[in-house]
């Protein structure tokens, strides 16, 4: 997402020890830490009150359902062409 390599963390974690000091840097850890939780449980509770509200699970299970349809019809339709033609193989596209 953000491109960020492995070279790059350990610049910003030299800069963050020689600006905050190794006393303070496990507290600065530690907050951070407690903040990035934090943001990731609303983030899921947001996108889940969303997800109700559009009713997506609807959504999901009519999509599956079609999707079943739509094959249960190709099935039929191989079905019915190797009825109607015993000699040939049924092609499957």
């Amino acid at each position: 997402m953000f491109d960020i390599g492995f070279l790059e963390l350990l610049v910003i974690a030299l800069i963050t020890l020689v600006v905050m000091g190794p006393e303070r840097l496990p507290e600065a850890i530690r907050a951070i830490s407690l903040w990035i939780g934090r943001l990731k449980q609303i983030w899921a509770k947001t996108r889940q009150e969303i997800e109700n509200e559009v009713g997506m699970d609807d959504i999901r299970h009519q999509l599956h359902n079609e999707e079943v349809l739509r094959d249960l019809g190709e099935q039929k339709e191989l079905l019915e062409q190797s009825i109607a033609q015993p000699d040939k193989e049924p092609t499957n596209d």
